[in-house]
């Protein structure tokens, strides 16, 4: 009958400890990966706004040495991301092969100008820094037509600004849900010890000799939940990189240590704390109120 019991709490206590890892787990991957986001989302942003080109196009009277000149100031331009030169016969042909017909046949010359296609670096993709750059090609006597997708400019900054704001309230709401996930697991946790802690203090074990067993097992658990969530987390890391892989997330050793060190510290801090407050409950509980 003992070995029976003695079984049973044994299995008690072995559900009591996957429950605090399982929920440490589960809370700390979720703050890992908003981490994640929230960190590269500077990165994901500049991406899709570094694929809205800008295409310069020149007059026919703009010889090779004016081209020659542009693509010199464009090469040691601070905002470019990247250009090409697309010359009005390449231009032409790629409109044969769209369209499938050569216009160039019924009007007997290209209408077509010389162009560049720029994509601007991410944080020039703003309104103001824009219409700047444009202001300032356009000083070229030589410069026929710049194009863009201005609404789209506009557009894709307006909703950033509302994402990253929203981003900060669930990021907020998310860290307060966690500590009372966490803190609400270890409570239970420790409840079911609530008389072994009334009987050490009533033998005359101090407080915090009390306290040191308790708290060393949820630190323990709380790097077993750590751990699993980064390992966890490299898999969604190695997951995104696959699928973005000109963002670089996997090589940012950095942000990457960042993120991990911080899942791994909250980890320990949130235990500590939690079973400190917990264990210090049932420590100044009388025995009378343990049932």
């Amino acid at each position: 009958m003992a070995s029976s019991f003695e079984k049973y709490q044994k299995r008690r206590l072995i559900s009591s400890y996957f429950s605090v890892v399982l929920s440490i787990f589960l809370v700390l991957f979720l703050l890992g990966a908003l981490g994640l986001f929230v960190i590269n989302s500077k990165k994901i942003t500049n991406d899709f706004k570094e694929n809205i080109p800008m295409t310069v196009y020149f007059k026919n009277e703009a010889k090779d040495s004016v081209l020659n000149a542009f693509d010199t100031e464009l090469k040691n331009a601070r905002f470019i991301k990247e250009y090409a030169f697309v010359h009005k016969d390449s231009a032409a042909k790629n409109n044969v092969d769209i369209v499938g017909k050569d216009f160039m046949e019924f009007l007997g010359f290209n209408p077509l100008q010389n162009s560049f296609d720029i994509n601007l670096k991410g944080d020039y993709v703003v309104a103001d820094s824009i219409k700047q750059i444009e202001r300032d090609i356009k000083k070229n006597e030589f410069v026929s037509d710049i194009i863009y997708d201005k609404a789209l400019v506009d557009l894709v900054n307006n909703n950033i600004k509302r994402i990253s704001f929203w981003i900060l309230i669930i990021s907020a709401f998310l860290a307060v849900i966690a500590m009372l996930l966490i803190n609400s697991s270890l409570r239970l946790s420790i409840y079911s010890h609530r008389f072994t802690i009334k009987t050490m203090q009533m033998v005359g074990a101090t407080k915090s000799f009390i306290r040191k067993p308790f708290i060393w097992r949820s630190i323990k658990l709380g790097l077993i939940g750590s751990a699993l969530a980064i390992i966890a987390l490299l898999g969604l890391v190695f997951y995104a990189d696959k699928w973005l892989p000109n963002l670089g997330i996997a090589k940012d050793y950095l942000s990457l240590g960042i993120v991990f060190g911080g899942v791994l510290l909250v980890g320990i801090i949130i235990t500590w704390i939690s079973t400190f407050f917990a264990t210090q409950r049932f420590l100044n509980l009388k025995t009378d109120d343990l049932y």
